[in-house]
């Protein structure tokens, strides 16, 4: 079985995709054979250079419809966002496609099986944004008693891009962060998740457009879809804790369980800059000052960057 994992960014995302590298190299199996591939938004001649060492391929996808130069300028870097429903095209010939965004890193290579587990057996592996660590999934507000005004991702993007309706239908359901996923080479997938990105592109926007185009496929068309657990993929804008005795982060409530994939959203600061820290809980109940960035990288990446969001990380503005 041949397996892609991708991830990819802007020239401002190249240290963390440096560091997810890492991360992959030293979480994989020695027996484990995958091609690490990158998506090419707006990387300089000089890093390629150096990914091209490391990596299998790096391709450049194209806007997938023509798109208004308002919805475009000096946004190179959302191809990462709107490509992804075209990785068997950028990079063809593989059995499933591992998307991580490029500010997520691998801790626990259970993760990665677990995603192409679910790929093999529904299509589609992902994780919806819910867990007992998590907070609120949807906001509302009230006129006395009564509900007057409902925000969700689902539902302020979907009102925009499509209708009143499909955004209520979406309502409901907890956003899939399409920061990490896993899609069978072969799944039927891919064709619909096009053709409703290029759609939700013509009025919606641009940066919402993959993960609002995927809910719609899984939840509405009821394509069918694997939902793994929010170690597969944890945000943190949602603090863990620190395994002091096996040196990881883990889920904040027992069993404590080891975290699979590191995902920095929320984390502006940290994601601008390695060395900012947080104060966090440890399994023991003591305090500790951490970076979620990838602790084991021994490169040169500490330099202050200015990085866009993560789709990851949008509200439901």
């Amino acid at each position: 079985m041949k397996i892609a994992l991708v991830s990819g960014g802007d020239h401002k995302y190249y240290p963390m995709i440096l560091e997810w590298i890492a991360s992959v190299d030293s979480a994989k199996p020695k027996d484990v054979d995958v091609d690490l591939c990158i998506l090419d938004a707006g990387l300089t001649e000089e890093q390629k250079q150096v990914l091209q060492k490391r990596v299998a391929h790096i391709a450049a996808p194209e806007w997938p419809a023509d798109l208004p130069a308002y919805k475009i300028k000096n946004k190179e870097f959302l191809k990462a966002c709107a490509g992804r429903p075209f990785l068997p095209e950028l990079f063809p010939d593989y059995d499933v496609y591992v998307w991580l965004d490029g500010d997520t890193w691998v801790q626990d290579w259970g993760a990665i099986d677990l995603l192409v587990a679910g790929a093999q057996k529904s299509g589609l592996a992902i994780c919806p944004q819910v867990d007992r660590a998590y907070g609120k999934a949807m906001r509302l507000k009230w006129l006395g008693p009564f509900p007057f005004k409902a925000r969700s991702f689902y539902y302020s993007n979907a009102r925009r891009a499509f209708s009143g309706k499909v955004a209520r239908d979406l309502f409901p359901y907890p956003t899939l962060n399409a920061g990490v996923f896993a899609i069978s080479g072969k799944a039927p997938h891919w064709a619909r998740w096009q053709a409703l990105i290029v759609k939700a592109l013509e009025k919606g926007k641009v940066f919402t457009a993959e993960q609002l185009s995927l809910g719609m496929m899984v939840y509405l068309e009821k394509f069918p879809a694997e939902f793994l657990p929010a170690t597969c993929n944890w945000l943190l804008e949602n603090q863990p804790v620190w395994d002091n005795d096996n040196h990881c982060f883990v889920e904040p409530y027992l069993p404590h369980q080891k975290i699979g994939i590191m995902h920095l959203s929320g984390c502006d600061a940290m994601r601008l800059d390695r060395s900012v820290k947080v104060d966090i809980n440890t399994e023991d109940g003591q305090d500790k000052s951490l970076s979620y960035r990838y602790p084991y990288y021994d490169g040169e990446c500490d330099e202050a960057i200015e990085l866009p969001l993560s789709s990851s990380s949008e509200a439901a503005a």
